[in-house]
């Protein structure tokens, strides 16, 4: 889907919360929409200057928050990196694929994955209020 895609996607699902797109946070969603794979705050903020001169670390916080709230992106945390999300549309288990010499990151869905997990956590007692898992490795170009 291409990023006019998107973000027309993304305007109608704040719409249809309630939720303000506003001018800062469609520039960070453009930003990481074109990005290939995860982002850190501060380099988004070196982006986003380019266009906001007074923007601050705040500002891309703030912005990261909302479209973390509303779905609309993941946070990779074991590399405290931001990507969009495809998929916002609609909740889905999240298993990502991180390439550890390129920076390229593959989003999957599985649900097996998802209820043996589930299933796991429930047979200890466990209940799952949101999972994110990441694998790390080398992508198919980087593999050699």
């Amino acid at each position: 889907m291409n990023i006019e895609s998107l973000v027309s996607k993304a305007k109608q699902v704040c719409d249809n919360r309630g939720a303000r797109f506003t001018p800062i946070r469609e520039k960070v969603f453009r930003l990481l929409a074109s990005a290939q794979g995860g982002v850190g705050a501060y380099d988004l903020l070196e982006q986003l200057k380019l266009t906001e001169s007074g923007a601050k670390p705040a500002t891309i916080y703030r912005a990261l928050d909302f479209l973390s709230e509303l779905g609309f992106i993941h946070k990779i945390e074991s590399t405290n990196s931001f990507m969009l999300c495809h998929h916002f549309d609609h909740i889905h288990p999240v298993q990502l694929l991180i390439c550890d010499s390129c920076g390229y990151v593959k989003e999957l869905h599985s649900t097996v994955i998802s209820h043996e997990l589930n299933n796991l956590a429930a047979e200890s007692g466990f209940i799952v209020s949101g999972q994110t898992i990441e694998a790390h490795g080398k992508c198919e170009n980087c593999k050699d």
